[in-house]
């Protein structure tokens, strides 16, 4: 696939015409009518040129796959999506200055797209040219509030549900275990593990968090499950004997 840096196409004279009679009065204008009018050719081709050959079969404009993974995301759509809405909304064909007949590209090309940028470490790049265009337009400043990225935020609630889908796994399994004959059960002794710390609905009860006396409840979590682990142990060993 091969690129060969253009300017982006201004906005299709049919399409914008459409585009203003829509929101004209108080409506306001979807985000990537807004993108195109005020940050412009806001992702050249040439930024991502050596991502693509020179040679070969034309591909689409890198520029402007660019800006759709930007509304992609803003919009929380998938590739299948994204592809959709270039290809449907009037609001995307707007900004990529697109006619009102054209079909686009298939969704498989934005995953194309971001391979090989990743491939080639230019992934920063979107950031540090959207940041500039910003700046250049005083829409972001220095001096401003700072808000915290919830990128760890995110990534420590997924560890935590991964470590406590996994400790329900082994509850589960050991409460069954403990179910069968000579294992223990009912009127052996055998009873259950703690319940899960999630409430019905996902919320986490508070009264697992802490013991009555406003102690963390991880370490007792785990001396009750490394005592029932070893109450197994010793049944299980029972039973080969």
């Amino acid at each position: 696939m091969s690129v060969q840096p253009r300017p982006w196409p201004e906005p299709d004279l049919q399409v914008a015409s459409v585009i203003r009679a829509i929101y004209r009065g108080r409506r306001e204008v979807p985000l990537p009518v807004q993108v195109r009018d005020r940050l412009g050719e806001l992702f050249p081709d040439a930024v991502f040129a050596e991502a693509f050959g020179k040679a070969g079969k034309p591909g689409w404009s890198p520029g402007r796959l660019a800006l759709v993974t930007v509304l992609q995301k803003a919009a929380n759509l998938t590739d299948r999506q994204a592809a959709d809405e270039v290809r449907e909304n009037l609001a995307w064909k707007y900004a990529l200055g697109l006619g009102l007949e054209d079909p686009g590209f298939d969704h498989s090309v934005l995953s194309e797209f971001r391979s090989r940028v990743v491939a080639h470490h230019l992934e920063e790049r979107v950031l540090d040219l959207l940041l500039e265009r910003l700046q250049a337009i005083d829409l972001l400043t220095s001096g401003g509030i700072q808000r915290t990225d919830s990128t760890h935020v995110v990534s420590a609630v997924r560890d935590l549900n991964r470590l406590e889908l996994a400790g329900e796994s082994v509850r589960a399994a050991l409460n069954a275990l403990c179910r069968l004959p000579g294992l223990g059960g009912p009127g052996a002794g055998g009873g259950r593990l703690e319940p899960s710390i999630w409430r019905s609905g996902g919320q986490l009860a508070a009264a697992h968090l802490q013991d009555p006396a406003g102690r963390p409840r991880a370490r007792l979590r785990h001396r009750r499950l490394h005592t029932a682990a070893g109450r197994l142990r010793a049944r299980l060993a029972d039973v080969a004997a």
